[in-house]
């Protein structure tokens, strides 16, 4: 009985090793991209496989995330060909176990050499407001990358014509909706591009597809349980991937970085490549 017993708390304290070495180390340190395709009608024909990376939450400086790994995630999205690229926003860290500041101005610089024919666009999230958002701000335009902060703008791909509107950080923002819209047309295809998707619930039905981050995917997923932490008021309803409801669409990338703790455990690190498809039904 007592080897048994010895065996049983071997077997217990490996397979705990096991997991915490995948949770603290082996996957936060991976880069994944992943696909997604998302039917819309209406969608214009001539928009028609729009292919929209979408990378947000970089914590810069978090545990398995400098300045040689934001190369290698500005290496892999430009190897994808992206149309257009959206930054969903939490560019550098705040009180991360093992976190290391990075400064906003070279994580911008490296973020300007990403490549898209039709752009790329960003926005801001929390974490860059409670460290200093105009200045981050001010770096991302440096090099060329719009901040949308409740506003629009009409993006051409060859034939394609839509507008996308960035909406700003739900909990440090107004997040005026109504503003950001002001001047999109009625009849116009819209994205949305924002940090916190708890804005969903407030964006108008002529909106194709929403796109935010902040969850993380909640870092954590367990079997049968889900995501306990995703620090959105609507917990797992918008933790990951992409949500459809009443008719509207939302997409919410898990992210690339890590908040507070250094850990992820069945959501890894992803550029998302979201591929918008017109459907006939």
């Amino acid at each position: 009985m007592r080897r048994k017993a010895s065996f049983v708390v071997v077997v217990l304290v490996l397979a705990l090793l096991s997991l915490g070495g995948w949770a603290f180390w082996w996957e936060p340190s991976t880069l994944t991209q992943k696909q997604y395709d998302i039917a819309l009608n209406p969608w214009p024909s001539a928009c028609d496989g729009l292919k929209v990376a979408v990378i947000a939450d970089l914590h810069v400086g978090s545990p398995y995330n400098d300045l040689e790994r934001l190369t290698e995630v500005v290496r892999t999205v430009n190897q994808s060909k992206p149309d257009v690229i959206l930054l969903g926003g939490d560019y550098v860290i705040h009180s991360v176990v093992g976190g290391s500041m990075v400064e906003p101005e070279p994580i911008a610089k490296e973020l300007g050499k990403l490549k898209a024919n039709s752009g790329v666009y960003s926005v801001l999230g929390n974490h860059d407001w409670w460290f200093d958002g105009e200045r981050i701000k001010q770096a991302l335009e440096d090099v060329g990358i719009p901040v949308l902060e409740d506003e629009a703008v009409e993006v051409e791909h060859h034939e394609c014509r839509f507008w996308l509107v960035g909406i700003s950080d739900y909990w440090e923002r107004a997040h005026d909706v109504e503003k950001a819209f002001r001047v999109v047309p009625n009849d116009g295809p819209v994205l949305v591009l924002t940090h916190n998707p708890d804005i969903f619930v407030d964006v108008p039905s002529r909106a194709s597809v929403t796109f935010a981050g902040h969850t993380h995917g909640g870092q954590v997923k367990l079997p049968f349980l889900g995501s306990p932490v995703t620090m959105s008021k609507y917990g797992q309803r918008f933790a990951v991937g992409h949500i459809e409801e009443n008719g509207k669409n939302l997409f919410v990338t898990p992210g690339l970085g890590t908040s507070i703790l250094p850990v992820r455990f069945r959501v890894p690190p992803e550029v998302s490549l979201v591929v918008l498809q017109h459907s006939s039904k």
